[in-house]
């Protein structure tokens, strides 16, 4: 089959006005999404272990700002929301990916 209008190039990618240039034999530059992943998980954890602590120091005494401990409560959730919502969004998107028929 031939290209008549030249849009498709040899390394078999789409080449042309308002496309961008094919991949081919080029690298990605920056971070995995892997690495991402794991440091935001990370930090959600830091973010809980910081809200558990400070409630056990109100708790225990050590400590009498409330005000503090509620905000880094709302945090550790908000942080943690945030990452079962990306979650839930990359099983969507696998569970779509499943779904097409090769």
């Amino acid at each position: 089959m031939s290209d008549p209008l030249g849009l498709i190039s040899a390394g078999g990618g789409l080449k042309g006005p308002g496309l961008p240039a094919p991949s081919v034999g080029r690298s990605v530059e920056g971070p995995s999404f892997q690495n991402q992943l794991a440091d935001q998980i990370r930090q959600v954890n830091e973010l809980q272990r910081a809200a558990e602590s400070a409630a056990e120091d109100v708790l225990a005494g050590r400590r009498d700002d409330v005000q503090s401990v509620i905000l880094a409560t709302e945090k550790a959730n908000t942080a943690f929301n945030m990452l079962l919502a990306l979650r839930n969004k990359v099983m969507d998107a696998y569970d779509e990916v499943k779904q097409i028929r090769v």
